[in-house]
C-alpha cells in the first residue's frame, strides 16, 4: 500500500468513525438535537405536533387564562352594616314608664340585656316578647318588633337594639396579609378592598399577589390591582367568605444552550419567550443555535386544533413552538410569543459543537492510545 494510499485509508476511517460516534450519540450533550425533536412530530414518528411559530400561531396560542369573579360575585349587592345575620349578638336596653315593670328591676328605669344570640334559624328571645325574627331586619325593625310585643303588657315601653359583631358576619383572611384573622363586616369593610385593608394589606410585590375568594362551594379568584383597576372586581362580601392572598406561583423550566438551566418563576403577570430566554443568561454564544428556540406545551384541545387545523382533536395535545430568531421578524415573533405557566423553553446546541465535540473526543482517544502504545513499546 502506498503512503497516499495508506493516509486515504485512515481519513476515510476517521470520518466514519466520527459518522458513526454522531449518529450514536455517544458524545456528551444538553438535550437532543433539533432534527431529533423535528423527528418526534406526528407528521413523522412521535407524538407531538411541530409548529413554526408565526403571527397567526401568537394570536391563537398568545391567550393567557384570564383571572376573575364570576357574575354572582360580581353582582352581589352591598351587604347592610345594620342587617342582623344568624349568629349576630345583639344588645337590648328597654325603658318602662311604670314603678313596678315585666323586666325593669325596682328601683331602676331600665334594664339591660346583653350579649343576646341569635340562634342558627334567624331568632333571638326576649323575655315576655317572646321569639322574635332578627335575621334580615336592621336592629330600627326589631326595635319595632319587641315595642309592639311588650306595648300589650306595659304602658309604653322603649326599646333600644344595638348590633354586635358576631360569628355570622365575619370573613376569615390568610395567605401573604399584614395580620391574617377573623374579622366582621362592618360598615367600613363591606367590600373586598376595604377588607384586605383592614387585615394590613398584601405582604408580597402587589403586581405579583392573586386574591382567592371563596364562598359557599363557590371560588374566584383574581389578581390584587385587578381589584383597584377595574371596580366590578372589588365585589362585596358575604358572611362566612373565605379570603386567601397568596404570591403568583406560576414558573417555567429553561434548558440546553442557555446561561443557567432552572426552574424559573415568573416575575410579572406576563413574559414573553425573549423574556423567558433573558432570564436565564441569554443564548450561550459558545454553544447555542438560535434557529432552533423550542416552546414545550401542552394545549387544550380547542387551541390545538386551531393551531393544527385537525378539528376532531380530544383531550390535551402536546405542542412544540419553534422559533428561530435568525429570520428577519424571528425576534419580533420571540417577542410576541407568551410563555405560560409549566412551559419548557429549550434551546438546542449549533451543529458544529456537536461536531467539534466527536472531533475533540476521538483525537483525544487516539492520543491517549498513542501515548499508552509507546509507553508499552
Amino acid at each position: 500500500m502506498t503512503p497516499l494510499t495508506h493516509r486515504l485509508a485512515r481519513g476515510a476511517a476517521l470520518v466514519a468513525a466520527i459518522a458513526l460516534v454522531a449518529s450514536c450519540g455517544l458524545t456528551p450533550r444538553s438535550g437532543p438535537s433539533k432534527r431529533e425533536i423535528f423527528a418526534g412530530s406526528v407528521l413523522r414518528e412521535g407524538d407531538a405536533f411541530v409548529v413554526a411559530v408565526d403571527d397567526r400561531v401568537n394570536r391563537i396560542a398568545g391567550v393567557t387564562p384570564a383571572l376573575g369573579f364570576a357574575a354572582a360575585f360580581e353582582s352581589a349587592a352591598l351587604l347592610g352594616s345594620d342587617t342582623i345575620q344568624p349568629g349576630d349578638v345583639l344588645g337590648l336596653t328597654i325603658w318602662e314608664n311604670v314603678d313596678d315593670g315585666l323586666l325593669v328591676p325596682s328601683g331602676q328605669n331600665a334594664t339591660v340585656l346583653e350579649e343576646v344570640q341569635v340562634d342558627g334559624a334567624g331568632f333571638v328571645f326576649v323575655p315576655y316578647a317572646g321569639r322574635i325574627r332578627a335575621a334580615g331586619n336592621t336592629p330600627e325593625a326589631i326595635r319595632r318588633i319587641i315595642s309592639e310585643k311588650l306595648e300589650a303588657q306595659t304602658p309604653d315601653p322603649q326599646v333600644q337594639v344595638r348590633r354586635l359583631a358576631g360569628d355570622g358576619s365575619t370573613v376569615s383572611v390568610v395567605g401573604d396579609v399584614g395580620a391574617q384573622g377573623v374579622y366582621p363586616i362592618e360598615r367600613p369593610t363591606r367590600t373586598l378592598s376595604a377588607m384586605l385593608a383592614a387585615a394590613g394589606g398584601v405582604t408580597v410585590r402587589p403586581e405579583l399577589a392573586q386574591v382567592t375568594v371563596t364562598r359557599g362551594g363557590t371560588t374566584g379568584e383574581v389578581w390584587f390591582q385587578d381589584i383597584y383597576e377595574h371596580p366590578r372586581a372589588d365585589i362585596a362580601l358575604r358572611g362566612g367568605d373565605r379570603i386567601l392572598v397568596e404570591a403568583d406561583t406560576r414558573d417555567f423550566t429553561a434548558l440546553g444552550a442557555t446561561g443557567a438551566q432552572n426552574l424559573v418563576d415568573f416575575e410579572s403577570r406576563n413574559i414573553s419567550a425573549i423574556e423567558a430566554i433573558a432570564r436565564v443568561g441569554g443564548l450561550n454564544p459558545q454553544l447555542a443555535d438560535p434557529t432552533g428556540v423550542f416552546v414545550f406545551r401542552n394545549e387544550p384541545a380547542v387551541i390545538a386544533s386551531q393551531i393544527t387545523g385537525i378539528p376532531d382533536l380530544v383531550g390535551t395535545q402536546r405542542l412544540v413552538y419553534v422559533l428561530d430568531l435568525t429570520r428577519p421578524n424571528g425576534m419580533f415573533l420571540a417577542r410576541d410569543f407568551a410563555i405560560r405557566d409549566d412551559d419548557t423553553v429549550y434551546v438546542t446546541e449549533a451543529p458544529i459543537v456537536e461536531f467539534n465535540r466527536v472531533i475533540s473526543g476521538l483525537t483525544g482517544s487516539l492520543t491517549a492510545t498513542r501515548t499508552a502504545a509507546d509507553s508499552v513499546r
